[in-house]
């Protein structure tokens, strides 16, 4: 991408790492492990760093930053849910949420980005509310059609979105975190440095 600074790809290197230490709590605690419909579907903090990555990045570096950790990923990188990797993991039913984490971080970034004024909770919380819509719109749709379609496990769309109603409130207490910790970070450090050319964080 051409007009990133060095200090662009820190931060975006920061949220690679940090989605992949996200991805993987289960790892260390496999009580955060779901069975749903045949599959396994981790508690994670991914959602939350994705979330974070479009109010801190922008919609422009936090994209880049979820592609590339899908991009590390799908190389064989054991960077997604359950030390797992390759372009494989994609077409699992959980799939969806890894590729939903694109959106999340532009369309998040897009508001904040839009927004001509001091940064707010509400606001932030607004975006993270979408981002999180953008997250389990795209999911849970794409979770039903594997599992539906491919796999043959018989369940309903509703169904598929009632299961995920524990991870649902789960990343919507944490998107609303994510907010507070971004207005406590505007106050703290010059966001200018992340965001040069949005007018609310000079």
């Amino acid at each position: 991408m051409k007009g990133l600074r060095p200090i662009d790809l820190t931060f975006g290197a920061v949220f690679v790492c940090l989605m992949a230490i996200g991805a993987n709590i289960a790892v260390w605690f496999p009580w955060l492990a779901v069975p749903i419909g045949g599959a396994s579907v981790p508690l994670s903090l991914q959602t939350f760093f994705a979330i974070l990555a479009g109010l801190m990045l922008g919609k422009r570096l936090g994209t880049f930053s979820m592609l590339t950790y899908i991009f590390v990923g799908v190389c064989g990188v054991p960077v997604f849910a359950g030390m797992k990797a390759g372009p494989f993991i994609l077409a699992s039913p959980t799939g969806g949420f890894i590729l939903s984490f694109i959106a999340v971080a532009f369309f998040v970034g897009l508001l904040v980005e839009q927004r001509e004024r001091r940064p707010s909770v509400p606001w932030y919380s607004f975006s993270a509310g979408v981002g999180l819509l953008c997250n389990y719109g795209i999911g849970v749709t794409y979770m039903y059609f594997i599992m539906h379609l491919l796999l043959h496990v018989d369940i309903s769309y509703l169904v598929a979105w009632t299961s995920m109603v524990p991870f649902m409130v789960k990343d919507m207490a944490l998107a609303f975190l994510a907010s507070l910790f971004m207005v406590t970070i505007a106050k703290r450090i010059p966001l200018q440095l992340l965001h040069p050319k949005v007018s609310h964080f000079k």
